[in-house]
């Protein structure tokens, strides 16, 4: 500052200097690293450029994503809420099939087969084998207890095994947890609806399809069962609804079809073979390929030790004593039996039952393999190799009880059966029932009947000439030797001596249902049938002459319903003809074997009837026969009605009949057959008086002369003793 001082001068401040810092510090100046990224700023315009447009583009991912990952979330907690709200109780979801089941129980007591989905029982994953809930998890899900319904290390593994393999990465392994799979089987909480799927297969196919849009849905309801139920009790979920094959729905009605044991019974090796199954139970079944089954199972054991399930000495006996089947299961008896019960019985108790029925039924096992034994016995002997003839055996009792059943050489499970479904011409084994109504109409054994050329006038079609098996004729014969030895020709004279439609009322009562013949051809057996209608017809006969009804359900009931639904104890209807004439024509049948076409199946010390068929051209040949205990009906032929070679009623289908009785009478003492032997005519001096006419000519019939009608009653006598 200045100012004027006393002397007068002016005084003037005094001037400091400066630091040299401070000076600086008083004007600074841009330091050189601020100059240069000034110059960057202004200079690198491409890289801000760049920064920026990933600055922007990140922005703009980030809000889409996290928006969009809001928005799915919030779509699945919706669903998953929704899922959860419609999750019905725990015991309510173990056993929901549209379908019941059968099991069939044998004469004395044991089951023998099973027909549609049958359920053991509800069971739980603690009440099951600890070494079964291993298995399950070790092979199904190993992460089962720590994920929360979806597993992503699994998907990516399942994705990584499908490009591995060629597939798609989508298509193949699904890597689908045990939560997920019971998503599936409870087909996302749809139920089975008979209006809009024609079957409960193709309900469970539609629920099993691997759709995108499935897939999806799979997840929302995944968590809401992790969310509903515990890790216990989605396992016991999975356990009561898995099928696992041969009809068995969940792993207790699998463990007792296929080891005769409960779940909480199976070891290791059981255990495996079970858990095994679940990829493919339909191919991988025991009852199918035990062999295929068995390696299957030492996979799932070789999982089972790695995860710790299993030590060295479990492993070691498991790998040496693999499961094998029980000896019901293994024997897989009465295959085409059970499916004839599953036919003929009420459909709502059958094949269309929503319950469980327990059929107790007249099947006998040990009569089964006696039949399967001869079938494989002649077939494997006495039978070209390559052969594709079929073959069907039927084994009853008089009332009948059918015992066994063969309906084809390779039984399987709703295939065809040749013994129920096969309608045949049954050649000359339909003559028994034409002889009935000639000893109904008065005629007696040992009446004479002309083996003589004879043509028939039939409207429409011209004459027609029957023929003899061996092409020719044998003169006068008895209605017994006719029968015995097969000639057609007598039994045409006799058929049309008493008119066609008597010949078919007596067959038709006798349970000959299908449309009978028309024509003179009748009495040879131009009509069709089964063999289980003739056996049951034959077991009329035996039975003194009243129709038989062939029946095989003893009793029906609901499985833990001791009262039962219905039942049976006799398919012995109304009287056809009498007792009589039903005696006097066994005795006739009897001469079949002793002395006719059907010698090959005499039983020694057994009284056998029975009659052989052979049709034209040996398309079809039977044989049918019974003892006083059972009644056995044979029949061989192709399916294509090809002719067979070499073949008829009296050969091979006579050698399976004995084979199968002999089996089937073992251990049995013999019994008379209930028959009468008439009395043989006693030979006397020719009478002068027109004699009464046995067997008189229809008018239609041309042939065999006056003498036949004028000396028939004296040739009757001379001829009696034959």
């Amino acid at each position: 500052m200045s100012r004027t001082g006393g002397n007068g001068r002016r005084l003037v401040a005094d001037r400091r200097a400066t630091p040299p810092a401070k000076a600086k510090a008083a004007t600074p100046k841009p330091s050189s690293r601020k100059r240069g990224a000034a110059k960057v700023r202004r200079g690198n315009i491409f890289v801000r450029l760049i920064t920026g447009l990933v600055s922007f583009i990140w922005r703009i991912i980030w809000g889409v994503t996290w928006r969009l990952g809001a928005t799915v979330a919030t779509i699945v907690a919706l669903a998953t809420a929704y899922f959860y709200s419609t999750l019905p109780p725990l015991d309510d979801l173990l056993d929901a099939r549209a379908r019941g089941s059968v099991t069939m129980m044998d004469a004395d007591g044991s089951v023998f087969a099973w027909r549609g989905e049958t359920f053991g029982g509800a069971i739980t994953a603690q009440t099951v084998s600890p070494h079964l809930r291993n298995a399950i998890i070790a092979v199904e899900d190993r992460r089962f207890y720590s994920h929360f319904g979806l597993s992503p290390r699994g998907i990516a593994g399942a994705i990584r095994s499908n490009m591995q393999s060629g597939r798609s990465a989508f298509s193949g392994a699904g890597g689908s947890t045990i939560t997920q799979q019971v998503a599936k089987l409870l087909c996302l909480g749809v139920p089975f609806d008979a209006a809009q799927w024609p079957s409960e297969s193709a309900y469970e196919d539609d629920c099993r399809r691997g759709t995108v849009w499935r897939k999806i849905k799979e997840v929302p309801y995944a968590f809401a069962l992790e969310a509903k139920f515990s890790k216990d009790e989605i396992l016991t979920i999975y356990m009561n609804r898995a099928f696992l094959g041969a009809g068995a729905r969940g792993f207790e009605a699998a463990a007792q079809r296929y080891f005769g044991r409960s779940a909480a019974e199976v070891g290791p090796a059981e255990a495996a073979m079970l858990a095994g199954l679940l990829p493919a139970p339909s191919l991988l079944a025991p009852t199918r390929n035990l062999e295929r089954a068995q390696a299957r199972a030492n996979v799932v054991i070789t999982l089972m030790a790695e995860q710790g399930y299993l030590s060295d000495y479990e492993v070691a006996e498991a790998r040496s004593y693999p499961a094998t089947l029980s000896r019901q299961a293994e024997a897989q008896r009465g295959i085409h039996f059970a499916d004839w019960l599953m036919q003929s019985g009420p459909s709502y108790l059958t094949r269309n039952t929503t319950e469980d029925v327990i059929m107790r039924t007249t099947f006998n096992p040990r009569i089964q393999t006696a039949i399967e034994d001869a079938v494989a016995e002649v077939f494997s002997n006495r039978v070209r190799e390559g052969s594709q003839a079929e073959v069907a055996v039927v084994v009853m009792s008089a009332d009948g009880a059918v015992r066994g059943m063969v309906g084809g050489r390779s039984p399987s499970v709703g295939g065809f059966n040749r013994a129920t479904q096969a309608m045949r011409q049954t050649g000359s084994s339909f003559k028994p029932f034409l002889f009935a109504a000639a000893l109904e109409n008065g005629f007696e054994p040992f009446d004479i009947v002309e083996d003589a050329p004879l043509t028939i006038n039939i409207p429409g079609s011209g004459p027609w000439s029957p023929r003899n098996y061996d092409n020719r004729f044998h003169g006068f014969v008895t209605l017994t030797e006719a029968l015995a030895k097969s000639h057609n020709t007598p039994a045409v004279r006799i058929s049309e001596a008493m008119g066609r439609a008597r010949v078919r009322e007596v067959a038709n009562k006798f349970g000959l249902h299908s449309d009978l013949a028309e024509g003179p051809a009748l009495a040879l057996g131009a009509s069709e049938a089964n063999l289980l209608e003739m056996t049951a017809a034959y077991a009329g006969i035996l039975n003194g002459g009243s129709a038989v009804r062939p029946y095989g359900i003893e009793q029906l009931s609901l499985l833990g319903d001791p009262t039962p639904l219905f039942g049976a104890s006799s398919g012995i209807g109304e009287r056809v003809i009498s007792e009589r004439s039903a005696q006097v024509l066994t005795w006739m049948m009897t001469r079949v074997v002793a002395e006719g076409t059907g010698t090959r199946a005499r039983l020694p010390g057994w009284q056998v009837a029975a009659k052989t068929g052979t049709t034209q051209a040996a398309r079809d040949a039977w044989f049918i026969g019974f003892t006083a205990d059972y009644v056995a009906g044979v029949w061989m032929g192709y399916d294509d009605n090809s002719p067979l070679t070499g073949v008829t009623g009296g050969g091979l289908p006579a050698e399976i009949w004995r084979e199968t009785m002999e089996r089937v009478h073992r251990g049995l003492s013999p019994r008379p057959l209930p028959m009468i032997e008439p009395e043989r005519p006693v030979l006397e001096p020719p009478r002068t008086e027109a004699p009464v006419q046995p067997v008189p000519q229809a008018p239609a019939a041309q042939g065999g002369g006056s003498l036949d009608d004028a000396i028939r009653g004296i040739l009757g006598s001379i001829f009696g003793g034959n």
